[in-house]
């Protein structure tokens, strides 16, 4: 099944873009690292940071779960015969098979205003391939996604989207700061919501209480 036909299915209208949690109702958004460690160690900022994501991650899913691996990148400063070339898949998938299904899309001038003429450098590139969570090393993945602003390598800089097809939830660490999860059901959150409300960024609190609680 690929990423369309499962998001019009069980995600209707939802546009696969950040902010993920602004753009669902039944959505949470956890803080992922506090900016005021940042300032005294990065070192333990980051332990923080990838303690939480990892935690929330291992939560929402199983190993047997089939997930959709996306990943949407831009590449205004790559010379055209690398935008069929993303590492992130042969680095992060333990198995041959779902990288050899690796598929690739191109959406031409997304950001485009509709009279702007386009250009090729606004292109974006949404590669997805299908896999077990067992398949993925997801442990190495995750940590690269959080390295992304802070100067620490390997950093992924393309949006990274864990989509749970046995599940139906979608999973995004936006950045260092935090993460946003959202869900076809409220159920099948209820449990994150419960066992992490610390993590829960307090700015959206009210929202998603009343997505949980009302």
């Amino acid at each position: 099944m690929d990423p369309k036909t499962y998001l019009a299915e069980h995600f209707p209208n939802l546009t696969l873009e950040p902010p993920l949690f602004y753009n669902w109702e039944v959505a949470i958004r956890f803080e992922l690292g506090n900016s005021l460690m940042f300032g005294m160690s990065t070192e333990h900022y980051m332990e923080q940071v990838y303690h939480r994501s990892l935690e929330l991650f291992k939560a929402l899913h199983d190993q047997e779960d089939e997930v959709l691996l996306i990943t949407q990148a831009y590449f205004a400063d790559k010379p055209k015969h690398k935008v069929k070339k993303l590492n992130l898949y042969r680095k992060y998938i333990k198995k041959k098979e779902p990288i050899r299904a690796l598929s690739l899309e191109k959406f031409p001038g997304l950001d485009c205003e509709p009279d702007d003429i386009l250009d090729p450098k606004d292109n974006m590139y949404r590669y997805w391939t299908k896999c077990r969570v067992e398949d993925l090393k997801y442990n190495q993945l995750i940590k690269a996604i959080c390295n992304h602003d802070v100067g620490i390598k390997p950093r992924i800089y393309h949006r990274v989207y864990f989509i749970n097809i046995s599940k139906k939830t979608i999973f995004q660490i936006y950045d260092d700061r935090g993460c946003d999860v959202i869900s076809a059901s409220r159920e099948e959150l209820m449990d994150i919501y419960t066992e992490y409300n610390d993590w829960i960024l307090d700015y959206d609190r009210d929202r998603i209480n009343n997505v949980f609680l009302g």
